[in-house]
């Protein structure tokens, strides 16, 4: 009976002592309103950290006069006493300011993050002010050092003397990808991320660490941002609109946010030489979800659906070109459409676990799935001639004399259905000064691609037959006997299955040496992979890859970080690698390789009494197994073959900082070489091979008007190689394209900005940002090209090389909201 009594006593204690208690959450966020995932929020010898959401929940004693600590390294600590009576719930949210005396630590801040690992980081709301034909992420990449893309309608960009298939891309650790079988900048629409989710934004140009997947030349590492509040965004101007929404629940636990974009290029197209008939339609929408089951596991979402169609009916085009001596015009008439259509599907989920306080696992799946199709029947009929240049005629700028004529027929029936699934596990495990990282990659790609493809070519009434052995004739002097065949004739079916494993291992390790901080990295990479499929042999083949840096900064006086990093980098051949020139897919088609060295110093001083920062850094890349290509326009043909060495090298320098007080700013430098050589042959320009890049990014606004601000993108770019005919030997043709020049030009006047929220009573209380005004594209209406278009005389039995030309000056209104 005692034991009975004293067994009541001690649940009647537990329960008085557990009603004596009080719950406090809430989020921390930094100066920027960015919440900070693993930040400690305690009192004594108890506490808590904050989740990837920033969010905390703690139980305290009740009616006790308690210190609360608020600590994250890097950040000035927060102390304030609390008592809340027992069963009440409070809200407490913090914000930590920057800790001036500890900004000199490396591996706490983000931004010291970028310093030490030579990653550039980008401000989202700069990514979104800055004027460009295609605005985004990849629009500001352009202006950075070692970055290439002389279409201003497309999002693939080269690095450092790579192609386009060299960048990874990734969004919240999830790896992306983009439509195949895109040919021109004008058919691409839109990137995949979408800049109104963007809440980071890290880019690597080179030497990037094992953790990072299996390309030669870059990464693009995408966050998209947790809602703390209700918010929006809206945009609209004459090239589509976008609009956003995200929200948290009432128990912080599960936020969403996500967009619509839609996307209209007509008012580039119609703009250029050929009159067209054009209807783009692009449009996607986006979500981003997260839910915390707890305050160690949460579970997260990123879904994302395209659908885009691009019909185009050419009628005619004049192009000049020559010299002012003997000028000269392309006349081209066309008959017929091109119909191109790609719809792609992706979702991907994925769970991090906070094993402790040493230990994160995180597991991800992501499917992507797309169907695309190019269909286009084209007939260009042309004439090549000299053009009036008298100025008082009044058939100035027209053709009066033919020198050439013929005809073009182009036919294509290409479908493609790719599904692409990945299982990937992550890990992080620290232990004191120590950081071990992990991951292990299952990747799953079926292909089904058909493509047909001809074309026709027709010289004043002689057909053309294709330039091989048995079709060689001295037309039109010597009737051809030989059967008609197509000038370039394309016909495949095939179904194409790649089973890929890889992993990785990292160490990272800061340490100290007479007072100089010093941090290291080393990991190793490796990946096996398998292609078989239909009428496909079976191949399989592994590679790995050894990387490592190390960064230091010195105990003086000037702020300066020194970097060193390198190692071995493959590209394990993808479907579009796979194929080559005749569509036929090569299993056998080992990986590129190419081994990277990089040395950088970032310095960062006072200039005017305000911060900027001097990043430069020169590499040195040597590739071999090299799979040679052509680029026509955006489409990038492979030979699927290693028969190629090559190198690259550069200087590349970054000048950041506030030019103007409360901005950000840039002037980006490059000098860069690229060259490869064939079969033993002497080294020749690559297709990517662009010496010099200047860049200015600029930001302003009127001192007395504050509210009118002026965006500047200024680009420069020496020519790229002008490519050569099909057929021909690349070795004759090495003539290079005119310089690129472009300036894009923004105005915008912020109608409500940061500062007047919370001033107005009406409907516009609940704005936070509203802005109008004009952007000008191309402003000083510079005829730059792309490509050059190859057309024969038959007559005289030389070719020219027409140029392609990209759009001219053109100017668009845009509205931007926020709330």
């Amino acid at each position: 009976m005692k034991t009975y009594w004293l067994y009541i006593f001690f649940i009647l204690i537990g329960s008085f002592v557990q009603a004596q208690e009080a719950t406090i959450k809430g989020i921390i966020f930094d100066e920027n309103n960015t919440p900070i995932p693993g930040a400690d929020v305690s009192y004594g010898n108890t506490g808590t950290i904050t989740n990837e959401n920033g969010f905390y929940i703690l139980k305290i004693p009740a009616n006790q006069k308690l210190q609360l600590k608020v600590f994250f390294l890097g950040f000035e600590p927060i102390k304030t006493s609390i008592k809340l009576p027992k069963d009440s719930e409070e809200e407490l949210n913090f914000v930590l300011k920057i800790d001036q005396e500890q900004i000199g630590e490396i591996i706490i801040s983000a931004d010291a993050r970028s310093r030490i690992e030579g990653v550039t980081t980008l401000s989202p709301s700069t990514v979104r002010k800055i004027p460009g034909a295609n605005p985004g992420v990849e629009n500001i990449l352009n202006t950075l050092p070692g970055v290439n893309s002389n279409n201003e309608l497309s999002s693939q960009y080269s690095v450092r003397g790579g192609s386009f298939d060299e960048n990874l891309v990734y969004v919240n650790e999830i790896e992306v990808y983009r439509p195949f079988l895109i040919r021109s900048g004008q058919q691409e629409g839109l990137s995949f991320v979408n800049t109104d989710l963007v809440r980071n934004v890290d880019f690597s140009a080179g030497g990037f660490q094992a953790k990072y997947g299996d390309r030669m030349s870059s990464v693009l590492d995408i966050t998209y941002q947790r809602p703390v509040d209700f918010e929006g965004t809206f945009e609209a101007s004459f090239l589509g609109g976008s609009a956003s929404l995200g929200g948290i629940s009432k128990d912080k636990k599960f936020t969403a946010i996500g967009g619509i974009r839609y996307r209209d290029n007509s008012l580039f197209v119609n703009a250029k030489q050929v009159e067209a008939s054009f209807r783009p339609r692009f449009a996607d929408a986006q979500t981003y979800l997260t839910y915390n089951f707890s305050p160690k596991f949460e579970l997260s979402f990123l879904g994302n659906i395209a659908i885009n169609t691009y019909d185009y009916t050419p009628f005619t085009r004049q192009t000049n070109f020559g010299t002012v001596q003997e000028p000269k015009a392309l006349l081209v008439f066309y008959e017929g459409q091109e119909q191109t259509q790609y719809e792609t599907y992706f979702g991907a989920l994925k769970g991090n676990y906070k094993v402790n306080e040493n230990y994160t696992a995180k597991l991800i799946t992501s499917v992507y799935h797309t169907q695309e199709q190019e269909h286009f029947d084209l007939l260009a009929r042309y004439r090549i001639g000299a053009v009036n240049s008298n100025f008082g005629d009044e058939n100035f700028g027209e053709v009066e004399f033919t020198e050439g004529a013929g005809g073009q027929f182009n036919h294509g029936r290409n479908d493609l259905d790719a599904l692409i699934f990945n299982l990937q596990h992550l890990g992080r495990y620290k232990i004191e000064e120590h950081q071990i990282d992990y991951g292990i990659k299952y990747t799953r790609e079926d292909f089904r691609d058909r493509l047909q493809e001809y074309e026709m070519v027709d010289s004043a009434g002689f057909f053309i037959r294709p330039p091989r052995e048995e079709f060689i004739n001295d037309q039109p002097y010597n009737p051809n006997t030989n059967p008609i065949e197509p000038y370039e004739r394309i016909r495949a079916f095939n179904e194409t299955q790649v089973n890929r494993f890889s992993s990785f291992l990292q160490w990272s390790h800061q340490t100290e040496i007479n007072q100089h901080k010093i941090w290291l990295n080393a990991g190793i990479r490796n990946q096996i992979w398998n292609v078989q499929g239909r009428e496909i042999e079976s191949n399989t083949q592994s590679v790995v890859s050894p990387r490592g840096q190390i960064s230091i900064k010195p105990n003086w006086k000037k702020d300066m970080v020194f970097r060193v990093s390198g190692g071995y980098y493959h590209q394990p051949p993808f479907y579009r690698e796979l194929r080559d020139t005749t569509g036929v897919v090569q299993p056998a088609v080992k990986a590129q390789e190419s081994i990277h060295l990089v040395v950088g110093n970032d310095f960062s001083f006072q200039l005017w009494d305000r911060p900027f920062k001097l990043v430069s850094e020169a590499y040195y890349k040597q590739m071999t197994n090299v799979n040679p290509f052509t680029i026509e326009n955006v489409r990038i043909r492979y030979r699927a073959r290693n028969d190629v060495e090559a190198y690259a090298y550069g200087l590349d320098l970054r000048l950041n900082g506030e030019f103007v007080p409360g901005t950000d700013s840039w002037m980006t430098f490059s000098y860069m070489k690229t060259e490869e050589q064939q079969e033993g042959r002497e080294f020749i320009a690559r297709p990517t091979d662009q010496r010099l890049k200047f860049a200015i990014l600029f930001q302003d606004y009127i001192e007395k008007f504050p509210k009118m601000k002026a965006y500047l993108n200024m680009v420069y770019n020496t020519g790229f190689p002008g490519g050569s005919p099909r057929f021909e030997d690349p070795y004759n043709f090495q003539t290079r394209l005119p310089d690129y020049q472009r300036v894009d030009a923004g105005f915008m006047y912020d109608i409500i900005d940061e500062n007047d929220e919370g001033k107005h009573k009406n409907f516009l209380k609940h704005i936070k940002y509203l802005s109008i005004g004009f952007e000008i594209f191309n402003v000083f209406d510079r005829l730059n090209s792309i490509t050059n278009t190859f057309v024969r005389d038959a007559s005289s039995q030389n070719q020219f090389a027409i140029p392609n030309f990209l759009s001219p000056r053109v100017f668009n209104l845009r509205l931007n909201c926020r709330f």
